[in-house]
């Protein structure tokens, strides 16, 4: 393929998601969907990405060196599973001196959720808590209302109580159906919907990266940043010890 032939508003799209642990990839020309596959769960990003990439290529009929744009889910999501999928699509975009778009996961939850109107977009963060942002859905369009933020169930039942009518979806949402408190499990669910809580997401990176695309922000692989929202472990206990050895010691 040439690179006039590259020039065009409907590029060949290779999106990878990472962020969750199924993750999955999809090929798209421009906003058509050509073929997408999901990962396993119980299998890390690092032993079956390039993997699944080379199925969905192979199943399209195309080859690595077609893609025209990269798309990846940039977070928040699993700060190790984000760091594959970067470097893995940093990696081609450099070798082919290619393009790339970052989208956000929670953004992508909201698209796949198949609803229109208010969607809080829920993804479980571990420890009990939530990556939680609220977008607006209309026409395939995702705006966000909100920033994303890193909750407890009961904060984001406290954000949102009142809000509605909203539609929860992501997998964090099954937290609140197993919530202690029917006080607050019923503040989130009502008057709210709880949509399919395992919705794959790779689609709607390659949707929603072509979106971006149009906007023109593609842009050069060293320029695509994880957006993590919290700190990773590692960096909570760097700093938890730094911390402890600038307390003074006790007489």
């Amino acid at each position: 393929m040439s690179n006039e032939e590259r020039k065009t508003d409907r590029p060949l799209i290779l999106a990878i998601e990472t962020a969750t642990r199924a993750g999955g990839v999809a090929v798209a020309r421009g906003e058509n969907l050509l073929a997408a596959l999901v990962g396993d769960p119980e299998i890390s990003h690092s032993n079956n990405l390039i993997e699944m990439i080379q199925r969905v290529l192979s199943e399209v009929g195309v080859g690595l060196t077609d893609v025209d744009l990269f798309a990846v889910a940039v977070g928040p999501g699993s700060c190790t599973g984000l760091r594959i999928g970067l470097a893995t699509v940093k990696a081609f975009a450099v070798h082919l001196e290619r393009k790339v778009v970052g989208v956000s996961t929670l953004a992508a939850v909201a698209h796949a959720a198949g609803a229109t109107g208010g969607i809080v977009s829920l993804l479980q963060a571990g420890r009990g808590e939530v990556f939680a942002q609220q977008f607006s859905v209309a026409d395939g369009q995702v705006n966000a209302i909100d920033e994303a933020q890193h909750l407890t169930p009961a904060a984001v039942a406290e954000k949102y109580s009142g809000v509605g009518p909203l539609t929860f979806a992501g997998e964090g949402a099954r937290m609140f159906e197993r919530m202690g408190s029917a006080t607050t499990r019923d503040a989130i669910v009502s008057p709210a919907a709880v949509t399919d809580a395992s919705a794959p997401l790779a689609a709607s990176i390659a949707v929603l990266g072509f979106t971006a695309y149009l906007q023109g922000k593609a842009v050069a692989p060293n320029d695509l940043h994880a957006v993590y929202v919290r700190a990773s472990d590692a960096e909570i206990n760097e700093r938890w010890q730094q911390q402890k050895q600038q307390q003074p010691a006790q007489s």
